[in-house]
């Protein structure tokens, strides 16, 4: 027997399957091992040894561990097939060393993708672990465990914010920022002149351009209404410019790319475009067969193999013909770019979004169709449009009108950037005439920029260099779990903690939380993989630096000062105060750890006016693990309770006897009005409803 270890057990029956019988294929469900809280500063390093990490398996793998250990210890030969990046290559390290594995010796498979071919291809060219990469990992981890630790302490104590960190603190400072851009914005006036003519039957809007000595701003009611008034009835045409422009397709997704395409097209999160796109790579049951739809998520690359391109170029030939046969994109590679796996991409070109539907859900539909068409569409040739530029002259203004229409579709048979179809083509000479059907004068004023969407931090933090494409979503769910930025419609504000605390970080760790100086460190992260440096060196390079600029911190740093409420301890005699709590404000002594006291507030009960279909006694609202719902004022004789979503809908009756969450509502059947449970068709309940007696 042959163990196969791989991250996720959504992989193994495909994997399985693949290998035959003579294989057990299991998961590691992640990380089985990380840094203890042990040592210096609960460090988990030994600081004094060259930075020597202190690992310790985790508790919620240990169960995972000791059976991996017993196949192990069964198996003629134990390979690791964990995922194809920096992660990945540090777990099948941790495994390695948990299991006992020859580290010179023992197989490595990579494969990007879960189908067949991939997973024999890897099979039949394993390789080794590749330690500089696990070196980088490591230096990373110990890194951030450095900074998050010593950093969310010192802001903990001094001003009251959870945490901070490597590429949490620089990326918030990006978003800070941008809204103090925002709020310091001063609106400019000016005027817009719009004016409409006939043209072939049709109204148009015609753009102004400038007056004859080429100025085009507008600033003022006057110089508008001078010009309104100079307008004559008719247009002419003073010049017409064609011209034939292509449109190239835009290269394959790359993990920032993908994000910021699902945001803008699906409305999708990072979190939710990473956890969908997930599903799609470890595969789906269609006809009964565990299959992965897409190659692997995380990536820095748009680049795609000369196998998928040959696939994708012939089906491209059998689909839309010869003529839509493309080049080969030769995407931008950042320099700070690692992980260079291929473009995210389909597995399967015959594989189309359509003739799966059945099998997905809408959102792995719509995802999987962007990754999809991207890919093809890619490969096809450019579209072809037919551009019309007009310049009109009216009593010394000049205008414009721009047309455009395609003249070859190419990769818009399939991947459409740009929704807007033009409605006329006119056929126009120089020195014809039209008329001028309306003219108006619009006050409008300078707008500030807009507000980051996760999106744009993401593509913000690709091009700076921050994080990686493993880090990006979570990163940004790091800062809304710290409740560091608010998000509306899916665009960020900085809060107010959010604020102070990248204010605060900025003041007293400039370098830390510098975007270039991020950057700069990941590149010199980069360099333990490609063996230009070691762990060692960089770690001590950084640590007492960092370590001085913590302890001139304590120092240095101002401490929020405890708002008082007026009010007396009941048990030393000290002012009570505000203190911030995991779960929101609260009241405490001031003399804290001498005293505990914490007060406790007094709840006003709030009635609903309906009373307790059980026992009769009113009801009232009540918070449980921050959640609303509506229960007897009787409680705890009486227990009747229902969620404030229930009671709010309407017809509610009362609880359902039959079963314990549902709830019976008015219904109409053939024969009337009768009450049913909420629970149908799981739960059949039914009663007549009582006629009232007068």
């Amino acid at each position: 027997m042959k163990l196969v270890i791989v991250e996720s057990p959504a992989k193994c029956n495909t994997i399985q399957r693949y290998l035959g019988e003579e294989y057990v294929v299991k998961a590691s469900l992640g990380h089985i091992r990380d840094l203890s809280t042990r040592g210096r500063g609960g460090l988990g390093v030994d600081v004094d040894n060259e930075f020597a990490p202190i690992y310790i398996i985790n508790k919620d793998k240990q169960k995972v561990v000791k059976e991996l250990k017993d196949l192990a210890r069964k198996a003629d030969e134990v390979i690791l097939a964990t995922d194809p990046d920096r992660e990945g290559e540090a777990i099948a390290w941790h495994l390695a060393q948990v299991l006992n594995l020859n580290i010179e010796t023992n197989k490595r498979l990579e494969f990007h993708e879960i189908t067949r071919e991939s997973i024999t291809n890897a099979l039949a060219n394993p390789r080794t672990i590749d330690l500089n990469l696990v070196s980088s990992q490591e230096a990373r981890r110990i890194l951030d465990r450095i900074i998050g630790f010593k950093l969310s302490a010192l802001v903990n104590r001094k001003i009251h914010s959870k945490s901070a960190g490597r590429v949490q603190s620089a990326t918030l400072k990006l978003i800070v920022d941008h809204d103090d851009e925002i709020n310091s914005f001063v609106p400019q006036e000016y005027y817009e002149i719009l004016t409409e003519a006939k043209l072939d039957n049709e109204i148009i809007k015609v753009n102004y351009v400038s007056d004859k000595a080429g100025n085009k701003d507008i600033n003022s009611q006057k110089e508008a209404d001078k010009i309104i008034n100079s307008l004559g009835n008719t247009f002419k045409v003073i010049s017409i410019d064609r011209s034939v422009k292509s449109v190239e397709s835009k290269p394959p997704f790359k993990t920032s790319t993908l994000q910021q395409e699902a945001f803008a097209k699906l409305h999708f999160s990072t979190a939710k475009t990473a956890s969908v796109s997930q599903s799609l790579y470890e595969g789906i049951q269609i006809n009964g067969e565990h299959t992965g739809l897409i190659t692997y998520i995380r990536t820095d690359d748009t680049r795609l193999s000369s196998t998928y391109v040959e696939k994708a170029t012939a089906y491209i030939k059998e689909t839309f013909g010869q003529d839509f046969i493309g080049t080969i994109k030769k995407g931008k590679i950042s320099v700070l770019a690692q992980e260079a796996h291929e473009a995210i991409r389909p597995t399967s070109n015959h594989r189309t979004p359509e003739s799966i539907r059945q099998y997905l859900s809408p959102d792995q539909y719509n995802l999987y169709k962007l990754i999809y068409r991207r890919a093809i569409a890619s490969l096809m040739k450019a579209k072809k449009q037919e551009v019309l530029s007009i310049n009109l002259e009216n009593n010394g203004y000049i205008f414009k009108l721009n047309f455009n229409r395609t003249i070859f579709p190419g990769y818009e048979l399939l991947y459409k950037y740009d929704e807007e179809e033009q409605t006329i083509f006119p056929s126009i000479n120089v020195n014809d005439t039209f008329e001028l059907v309306s003219k108006t004068a619009e006050q409008k004023f300078t707008v500030p920029p807009a507000r980051y969407s996760e999106a744009k931090v993401v593509s913000l933090m690709e091009e700076i260099g921050i994080g990686r494409p493993s880090t990006y979503a979570s990163t940004i769910a790091t800062l809304k779990k710290r409740k560091y930025v608010s998000e509306d419609k899916g665009l960020f504000t900085s809060t107010e903690q959010g604020t102070k605390t990248s204010i605060v970080l900025n003041k007293y760790f400039p370098e830390i939380v510098d975007a270039k100086y991020t950057a700069d460190m990941e590149s010199k992260l980069d360099s333990i993989q490609e063996g230009k440096t070691t762990s060692t060196e960089i770690l001590t390079k950084f640590y007492k630096p960092f370590t001085k600029m913590v302890e001139d911190g304590y120092v240095r740093m101002y401490a929020d000062e405890l708002v008082p409420t007026g009010e007396m301890c009941p048990k030393c005699g000290h002012p009570l105060v505000y203190k911030e709590g995991k779960n929101g404000k609260f009241i405490a002594c001031s003399n804290y750890p001498d005293c505990t006291y914490v007060k406790k507030e007094a709840k006003e009960v709030v009635y609903t006016g309906e009373n307790c279909p059980e026992c009769g006694k009113p009801l009232v609202e009540r918070i449980k693990n921050g959640k609303k719902f509506i229960a007897c004022s009787g409680y705890p004789k009486c227990k009747y309770h229902v969620s404030l979503a229930k009671q709010n809908e309407p017809e509610y009756v009362k609880k359902c006897p039959d079963c314990e969450d549902g709830y019976l509502v008015k219904k109409k059947g053939s024969y009337g009005y009768f009450l049913g449970c909420s629970n149908y068709p799981k739960c059949k309940h039914m009663e007549k409803i009582k006629k009232r007696k007068d």
